[in-house]
Order: C-alpha cells, then sequence, then structure tokens
C-alpha cells in the first residue's frame, strides 16, 4: 500500500530566528520513501538521543514556507497487538527500556501511582492490563480539539476527563509506568484508512509504544482500534522531547497544513504523474488557531 503524507506550514518571523522541527518520516521508514518533494527538507539535520530525526534552521525576516510531499510504502496491515504478551519484570528489562519506566514533564507517575494501582492492579500484568488501560482512557477522556492546552499534563486530563490525541496519550502512558510497563510517546502520520472518514481537519497524530514480552507494540486510547498506515515521525518521553515545531525567538504561525491518504495511482507512475496533494487546513491554519499560536510568542512549541 501507498501512503501520501506531507505538510506546509508558513511562518513568519520579525527577524533572523532559530528553528527545530520534528515534521519529516522516522529515520526506520526512509527506506519505504518511493517518493519525496524536495527528497530532503531544508537545513541541517540530526539525530536525537531517542533516534530521532530533527531539523535545524534559521529563519529570514518574514514569512518562510515549510513543506514536504511523500510518498511511502507501507504493509497495509493493521496495528500488530498480542493480546497474551506477557510483562517483562523490571530486574530483566533491557537498559534502553528504563527511561520509559520514569516520570517526564506530562507523565507524573509519582503523583498517579496510587490511581494506578487501585484501579488496574488487579488484572493480569501485560496485554490485559494494557487493554484495560486503553479501554479506560477511551471512555474517561471526551475528545475535541477545542480542549487542546499545550501544557495539559496525564493527571490534568484524568481529573478534567478532557483531551486531544497527546492527551489520551499521556494518560496511557502514565498508567502504564506506574504499573512497571515501559511506554513512550510516539507521533506520525495517519490517515482514514479502512475506517469511516473523520470531518475533523488533517493533522499529526500521537499514540502509545509500549513493551511486553521483548518487543514494542503499538496501541492508541484515542481510536482504540488497529489502524492501518500509521507513519511514524518520532518518539519520546512524552510531547516535550519531540515537539513538531519549536521558534526560539517571536512568531506567527500563519498557516498550518497537513496531509495523510491512500495513494490510489500505479507505483511504477511515481514521481511521473503525481498531482498536488489535496490539502486540508489543520486546526492551527486561517480556519482556526491554538489559542496559544495567536500573535507573536517568545518561546512556542506548537504541539499536537
Amino acid at each position: 500500500m501507498l501512503i501520501r503524507v506531507g505538510y506546509e506550514i508558513a511562518v513568519e518571523v520579525t527577524s533572523p530566528t532559530a528553528v527545530y522541527t520534528y515534521l519529516n518520516v522516522h529515520p526506520q521508514h526512509k527506506k519505504d520513501i518511493v517518493w519525496a518533494c524536495p527528497e530532503e527538507a531544508a537545513g541541517t539535520r540530526h539525530i536525537d538521543i531517542h533516534g530521532n530525526e530533527f531539523v535545524r534552521q534559521t529563519l529570514p525576516e518574514g514569512e518562510t514556507v515549510l513543506t514536504h510531499d511523500a510518498i511511502v510504502e507501507v504493509s497495509g496491515l493493521p496495528d500488530i497487538f498480542d493480546e497474551h504478551a506477557a510483562q517483562v519484570d523490571p530486574a530483566h528489562l533491557p537498559a534502553e527500556c528504563l527511561p520509559y519506566l520514569l516520570g517526564s514533564r506530562y507523565c507524573e507517575t509519582d503523583r498517579m501511582s496510587q490511581i494506578a494501582w487501585s484501579r488496574f492492579g488487579h488484572y493480569q500484568g501485560g496485554a490485559e492490563r494494557v487493554r484495560a488501560i486503553c479501554d479506560f482512557v477511551n471512555s474517561h477522556l471526551s475528545f475535541s480539539y477545542g480542549y487542546a492546552r499545550s501544557t495539559r499534563t496525564a493527571l490534568e486530563a484524568y481529573n478534567e476527563r478532557v483531551g486531544v490525541c497527546r492527551d489520551f496519550a499521556h494518560l496511557v502512558i502514565t498508567l502504564c509506568r506506574a504499573l512497571n510497563i515501559p511506554a513512550r510517546y510516539a507521533n506520525g502520520f495517519m490517515g482514514d484508512i479502512g475506517v469511516p472518514a473523520d470531518p475533523a481537519p488533517m493533522d499529526y497524530n500521537a499514540w502509545v509504544e509500549v513493551y511486553l514480552d521483548g518487543q514494542w507494540f503499538t496501541v492508541d486510547a484515542r481510536h482504540n482500534q488497529p489502524r492501518i498506515g500509521r507513519i511514524l515521525v518520532a518518539r519520546g518521553r512524552d510531547a516535550s522531547d519531540i515537539p513538531l515545531f519549536s521558534t526560539f525567538g517571536p512568531h506567527r504561525l500563519n498557516r498550518f497544513e497537513v496531509w495523510t491518504e491512500e495513494y490510489k495511482g500505479l507505483q511504477s507512475n511515481v514521481g511521473k504523474h503525481v498531482r498536488p496533494a489535496r490539502r486540508i487546513s489543520a486546526r492551527y491554519g486561517p480556519a482556526g488557531r491554538s489559542p496559544h499560536d495567536l500573535g507573536l510568542s517568545p518561546f512556542v512549541n506548537c504541539m499536537i
């Protein structure tokens, strides 16, 4: 299956301003890209401590448009989750899993430990416990872009019972970690493939990866069902590790558009007859901006 992904972001700055972005497909998917324009994003590419690629560049005064369009080959299969996977005792976890047991900026494991054990301690460790957590978060939180708040933590989402996909992910991560299950935050492209179309504007999505039985599995409490065509951009402890867009100076976000859809053309024609992508303004675009993006601010992370 071929999936077309991309973005177009218009940013205005009043003076030369450094920008870091996590917007393009993860290095693990580079081999699966069959067409891209431009082939590489402008700026200097770096790999962070989590293995993600980010781009650093300095925007000149005025408006700059960042854009990328790519076609990626995926299996076409839904997310795989082993319903019988066992929990791994912390004494036997690989060292690289240990940071994903600890609290982080948006995941207050210490403050939610008692809640986690009282609600989910009686479940058999492993897949059964993770599934129970996802079912709970899916029913406990109400989703709406109107509930977006960049500072909301997992505990605040739990108490407020509202959020966007990152809040669903942070709450699942926190409950899993409190129960000694390594969990990490992931974001990327995910279109409405194999499911009814969502009328909301396209955007980047957030989900969770949990470590069970010696491997990482994808879970998504926001949608709470296996999905097709999920394409990773970055992963970290929580959203603070992988902000889509970070500026180190005042800026105005004039447009933020994202697309993710199945490419129906023949693979042999990719790059020859690719038509312009169907672009849909995300909530940061002219149709509606996140409150923390209005006007100019000294430092802003535009995050899902």
